[in-house]
């Protein structure tokens, strides 16, 4: 089978769960015999560095890089309030990107091409006109959930109406293009539910985020040991900086425990967490390796009132061994059962209850943790998730 991926970053470095995502894929795909090959876009954010891929990779992909500046522009934006534009969208879309998709379409051919996420559709013109691959839509989350759910905790009455902009035009976007695919992969099944509420028509499946269980090593910890805990994201995507923000400012003074203590890691770090003079927060800022950040420590903290398909990290903590404590929204799209392999806490009492249970009971956090990863075991499996993307490919 032959497969063109059109991703929106770079499946390397891996710095994100999109990335993270995307990577998994194109590894799994490979390991599958599959003779794929790869453009992604590359931006200020997410740029293509070949050296970060390993040996092999780029020759076996043919994997190629074009620039895209992503970056907001104040006047198309604005322009974009006026229009029917979707500009979380459409500025995605470039010349040169669809200069180089449009030379590869011309000398190859291809049984399926495989889009990461809604940012990747505006080339959906180009590829019927240069080929007649069937298009899957590997969707990581509905867009436009996130700025809806952003826009409902909004407390600013300005951001909150512009957020509800921004939603309803990805949303109208999300439905106007839906049945233009021949098919979508949605990550989690409650957004494949979501899609099918859109009037979808054409075939769906719940493809979910899968690892390679080998690279996930737990090391378990002394249960005697006070419990530890840790949270760890991408502080330049909003839901996680909300997420923290609500757990600093609503969740941390209900915690009875004093010695209570939380690790904070991840990517472009804000200032005022680095310098927060705050005995029970320690800020790391951003860390050489996830894994081994998030193996120093027995609880995983997910505190997300927003966003839409499912959490990379909480998926890749589990397989670690780790007790994660989440809200509904956090743990949407993993088939966990919140007080055997995961805690849900949807409220401050609730969250601030959880984290002092567990600082009480030890081999409850241990149990929970083990439980986690026998469930990541079972359904996260990334070698016969692939198999099943493959035979939907086959059957669309």
């Amino acid at each position: 089978m032959r497969v063109l991926q059109l991703c929106n970053k770079p499946p390397f470095p891996a710095v994100d769960g999109g990335c993270i995502a995307i990577k998994n894929i194109s590894l799994g795909l490979l390991a599958s015999n599959v003779n794929l090959r790869l453009i992604t876009i590359s931006t200020a954010k997410h740029p293509f560095i070949p050296d970060e891929y390993p040996q092999n990779f780029i020759k076996q992909t043919k994997a190629k890089g074009v620039f895209v500046d992503t970056r907001i522009n104040i006047i198309d934006a604005f322009s974009a309030l006026v229009t029917s534009d979707s500009y979380n969208v459409s500025r995605y879309f470039s010349t040169d990107y669809d200069r180089e998709l449009q030379k590869v379409l011309k000398r190859h051919k291809f049984d399926v091409i495989h889009l990461e996420s809604l940012f990747m559709t505006p080339y959906l013109g180009t590829i019927r006109k240069y080929s007649k691959a069937k298009v899957i839509l590997r969707s990581h989350n509905l867009e436009h959930l996130i700025w809806e759910r952003l826009a409902n905790v909004e407390k600013k009455s300005a951001k909150r109406l512009y957020l509800k902009h921004l939603s309803t035009k990805l949303k109208q976007y999300e439905k106007n293009v839906l049945n233009e695919v021949d098919g979508i992969a949605a990550i989690s099944f409650d957004d494949q539910i979501r899609y099918q509420s859109l009037n979808c028509s054409i075939p769906l499946i719940t493809i979910p985020f899968g690892i390679d269980l080998e690279k996930y090593v737990c090391e378990c910890r002394d249960v005697e040991q006070p419990v530890s805990f840790c949270h760890i994201g991408s502080m330049n995507w909003a839901p996680n900086i909300e997420g923290v923000n609500w757990f600093l400012d609503d969740i941390l003074p209900k915690i009875k425990n004093p010695n209570f203590k939380v690790n904070l890691a991840g990517r472009e770090m804000p200032t005022y967490l680095n310098n927060l003079k705050d005995p029970k927060v320690q800020s790391h800022g951003a860390v050489e390796n996830a894994n081994d950040f998030i193996n120093n420590y027995d609880v995983m903290i997910v505190p997300l009132l927003s966003g839409s398909g499912m959490r990379i990290k909480i998926i890749e903590g589990m397989a670690l061994g780790k007790a994660v404590i989440t809200t509904t929204v956090g743990a949407e799209g993993i088939d966990a059962q919140n007080g055997q392999n995961i805690i849900i806490a949807n409220s401050p009492v609730e969250f601030a209850k959880a984290i002092d249970n567990l600082m009480s009971n030890p081999q409850k956090a241990s149990d929970i943790g083990k439980h986690a990863r026998r469930l990541v075991e079972e359904k996260y499996d990334n070698r016969e998730i692939m198999q099943d993307l493959i035979t939907f490919y086959q059957s669309v």
